[in-house]
């Protein structure tokens, strides 16, 4: 399975592409780390953004895009941008869209560490959230908590 991890931040949705297979993770080559929207009071921007996104998803053949959830209130609140842009990733027809918590992806990676330091991935600093979310996503239902 291919999964997308998306963290949103402002005006910025920083990505990354992560695929399970035969119990192997892979980090496949992705020609975009971060997606922004340049002109947040253009439709024209908005829509080209969910084009963009859209069009990444297809040529990589992506199976599910998994956004990180933001606070709707509170100090770590997300933002009015960033909720226009996960309702633009959101409404992209094709594309499975999955929001998970940030208490999910706590528990899935207290249950299923990560087994290779960060700094090997090759990834950005600004794409280990994503990167979480998509591992956390890929093992949540793999290892889950036993219910007593």
């Amino acid at each position: 399975m291919k999964v997308c991890g998306v963290e949103i931040n402002s005006n910025d949705v920083n990505v990354c592409l992560l695929s399970l297979t035969d119990e192997i993770f892979e980090l496949p080559d992705f020609r975009s780390r971060r997606l922004t929207l340049t002109d947040i009071n253009s439709t024209r921007e908005l829509r080209y953004f969910q084009q963009t996104f859209a069009k990444l998803m297809q040529d990589y053949q992506v199976d599910r895009v998994v956004i990180r959830q933001r606070p709707m209130k509170g100090k770590f609140a997300g933002g009015a941008v960033g909720f226009k842009l996960e309702a633009a990733i959101e409404l992209i027809s094709d594309l499975d869209v999955v929001i998970l918590s940030t208490t999910d992806i706590k528990d899935s990676l207290k249950r299923n560490p990560i087994q290779i330091d960060y700094a090997e991935t090759d990834l950005k600093v600004y794409q280990e959230v994503a990167f979480n979310t998509a591992y956390a996503y890929l093992m949540k239902d793999k290892y889950a908590a036993k219910d007593a």
